[in-house]
């Protein structure tokens, strides 16, 4: 084996391991929240702690490496529903249902983990993918409203947090009843954005994109539903044997 062979297998490696590393920890705070210890997000990734903790020195590595990767899978399916669906209500509709867990974990990162949330909203790829999944919802929003699917008087912010506060975790209620109350939700959102001739007008000047921008508005989730920041988030991950904390308690051209 040459050293150039050898140095290419070793980055393959450690490429598997850092994915491995972000399933398990986005399949863990899924299923059981904040308070993951370090042990078991390598138990479930099929690897050490110690590569754990080279990959991600600490929690808000964990945390950003989490949010980025589920932020890329949430503009691949709006990406994927836009190109595919006949019409613009059926794409946005496969978006909200397909992409929701997806949602529903970045939610509740920028609740349970709100400082670091934060600061991830500053990085540049971060930004670039919100502002290139906003313009997908925001045409699909003008498409349906074209062509008389959905009500005229519904902005693409508003269409943006009111999922975000749909899918907002609820203190005390267990992680299956969590789901099964913000599934439902959304298919209640969605009839709610129908046309129809009795509905109520909403109130004042809609909500657009341009108010959501990172740039005015620091991230579509965390400022609209979290009420402070979350101490300790450059902490390094719970570990079950240390004790160490976790966290806070159990239109436009296409882009």
């Amino acid at each position: 084996m040459t050293p150039s062979t050898s140095g290419r297998e070793l980055r393959a490696d450690a490429r598997l391991n850092r994915e491995q590393i972000i399933e398990a920890a986005r399949v863990l705070f899924a299923e059981r929240g904040p308070d993951v210890p370090a042990e078991e997000v390598a138990r479930r990734a099929c690897v050490g702690t110690g590569t754990l903790y080279r990959r991600f020195p600490d929690r808000q590595a964990l945390i950003s490496a989490v949010a980025s990767d589920g932020l890329h899978r949430v503009v691949a399916v709006a990406r994927t529903a836009e190109d595919e669906e006949p019409d613009a209500w059926r794409a946005l509709t496969r978006f909200v249902h397909q992409a929701g867990a997806e949602l529903r974990l970045a939610t509740w990162l920028s609740v349970w983990f709100a400082s670091a949330w934060a600061d991830l909203q500053q990085d540049p790829e971060n930004r670039r993918l919100r502002k290139t999944l906003l313009k997908i919802i925001d045409r699909l929003v003008r498409r349906a409203q074209v062509d008389g699917d959905m009500r005229p008087d519904v902005d693409t912010g508003d269409l943006a947090l009111l999922i975000a506060l749909l899918l907002r975790p609820i203190p005390g209620l267990s992680a299956e009843l969590t789901q099964r109350s913000a599934d439902r939700s959304l298919v209640l959102m969605l009839d709610s954005l129908r046309p129809r001739g009795d509905a109520q007008q909403l109130p004042g000047q809609g909500i657009s994109t341009a108010d959501i921008d990172p740039g005015n508005y620091q991230t579509l989730a965390s400022e609209a539903i979290a009420g402070g920041d979350a101490p300790g988030d450059g902490q390094p991950l719970r570990s079950q044997a240390s004790g160490n904390p976790s966290g806070q308690g159990s239109g436009a051209t296409k882009s």
